[in-house]
């Protein structure tokens, strides 16, 4: 689907974000969780394209939600960094 070869793309559009997170917003960061509505949605699909079973429509559907999980995932990783560093700096 590409979202390997998106990842320094989404790297460089993420990391300016990043760098906004204070503390405490980068643990809110951490914390956000899909709507478990949205959830079932995104199984429902998820298990489509394992059994090859996806039409056109779900499959754009599915594509822009595993974008949008990259992109969560990869803020999610910098808010990780951002606390690691900042603990490393009160010592």
């Amino acid at each position: 689907m590409g979202v390997r070869n998106s990842t320094p793309v989404l790297d460089r559009l993420v990391n300016p974000l990043s760098l906004c997170l204070t503390p405490e917003s980068a643990k809110r960061v951490l914390d956000l969780r899909s709507d478990p509505q949205l959830q079932i949605r995104v199984d429902k699909l998820a298990r489509k394209c394992t059994e090859g079973t996806l039409g056109a429509q779900e499959r754009a559907e599915y594509a822009s939600y595993v974008s949008f999980g990259t992109f969560i995932a990869l803020l999610k990783s910098k808010a990780r960094q951002q606390l690691a560093d900042s603990k490393v700096g009160d010592d």
